[in-house]
Formats: structure tokens, sequence, C-alpha cells
């Protein structure tokens, strides 16, 4: 993503008059990165869903039991627009070196299930809760899976507030999960026949206040039991 300009005080920067703040330019690229990120942790699955005013992308671990919230992203809706063109740029360089990533096989006996449903089996550690604010993200690969750093990009140091790993395969629905509810996002903000400006419409059960959800694999099956 680009580098995010932030204003301060004080610092190296280009001063355009004296008096004013400064503007200062760092790169996420030169992000420190906490220890207690540094190792990441691995998804499995996803869900995505808006307000008003914020995208949030819940990272999930389906592999035990009980099911568990791994990350919980939250980012404006410009960044999660950034997000989803740096996602199809790697994907398309990852296709470029090893073809396009697998399909993953579907299970016949797997009920879709309500973003409701998913939740009232998720076990959501307090430290993850209220989630971590991301306003750039960077994006690598290796031929099995895709690494997200999200970045809270602030004066004076950009930091690394979230480090995922997802499968190859779970990325084109990533993007396609995005995409729509982006896509759902501006039909609710553009005023019309049957919206009223600032909400109103929509799915996501959230009582008519422009919320949008969408789980991030269709059909989204039933978490492993004891």
């Amino acid at each position: 993503m680009s580098d995010a300009n932030t204003p301060g005080s004080g610092g190296s920067g280009k001063q355009e008059n004296p008096g004013e703040m400064q503007r200062i330019a760092h790169s996420p690229m030169s992000a420190r990165v906490p220890e207690k990120v540094a190792r990441g942790v691995l998804a499995t699955a996803f869900l995505s869903y808006f307000g008003p005013q914020e995208f949030v992308i819940d990272f999930l671990q389906l592999i035990g039991r009980p099911p568990q919230l791994a990350a919980r992203i939250v980012m404006t809706p410009a960044v999660a627009e950034q997000f989803i063109h740096v996602l199809k740029e790697n994907l398309t360089r990852y296709t470029a070196n090893y073809g396009p990533p697998p399909t993953i096989p579907k299970n016949p006996n797997d009920k879709p299930r309500t973003a409701q449903e998913i939740y009232d089996d998720l076990k959501l550690p307090d430290d993850q809760l209220s989630g971590v604010y991301a306003n750039a993200v960077l994006v690598g690969h290796t031929p099995a899976e895709f690494g997200m750093d999200f970045i809270t990009s602030f004066f004076p140091t950009a930091a690394v507030c979230a480090r995922v790993y997802l499968s190859a395969p779970r990325i084109p629905q990533l993007i396609e999960t995005l995409s729509g509810l982006v896509a759902q996002y501006h039909k609710q903000r553009s005023p019309g026949p049957n919206v009223n400006p600032g909400g109103g419409g929509g799915g996501g059960g959230q009582g008519g206040t422009g919320y949008g959800t969408a789980p991030g694999i269709p059909g989204f099956p039933t978490p492993p039991s004891n």
C-alpha cells in the first residue's frame, strides 16, 4: 500500500510554512514488529462485515474445539479498498509463478450457517474483542500461504499490529468477500428511492443501520465437535 502521510510536530520533514504543522511521510516498509505479534497467527477461515464507519475482518481458527477468533482487524472503507487492490496484485504474481491456487473441495454434507450461528460457537478471547486498527497493509506469499502484516502507520514509528497467515486457496475467497462488501457499502451510502441517507436497508440483520456481513467461506461448515 502507499506510504501514509501523518501530521506531526518536530522531527524530519518538509515545513511548507513557518508556524504550521509539518507533514511527515514514512513508509510501512519500515514498520516495527512487536515481539508479541512477530510469530503471527494462522487462520483457516474468516468473516467480514462493515458498519457506517469501518470494515472488520475476523480471522478464525476452526481446526480445534472450540473454534476461536484468531485476529480482529478494523480498517476504514478506503483502506479496505486498498487492501483488496494489494491482494489482487499479490494473487496475480502468485498465479504467474505457481499457477492459480487450488480449489478447496466442498463437503456435500456441510450446510450453510448464518453469521450469528457461527459466532455463537466461537471462543472470543478478551484480548481480541476490540480488535486492532490498521491503516496500511503489507502482503507477501509463499507457494503455500499468504502473509498479511496489518500496520498502524502513525508518527513517529509505524508498527505491525497483527500478522496473519492464510492458505493460498482462501485468498480468492477473501478478495471476493471484501469486494462484495465494499460494493454493498457504497450502494447503501448512495441515496436512492428505498435507501435513507446514512444507512437503512442492507443485510446483516443489524436493525437496518447500514451494516452488512458475509461469511468468508460459502456454505460455512459446522465446526468440529469433541
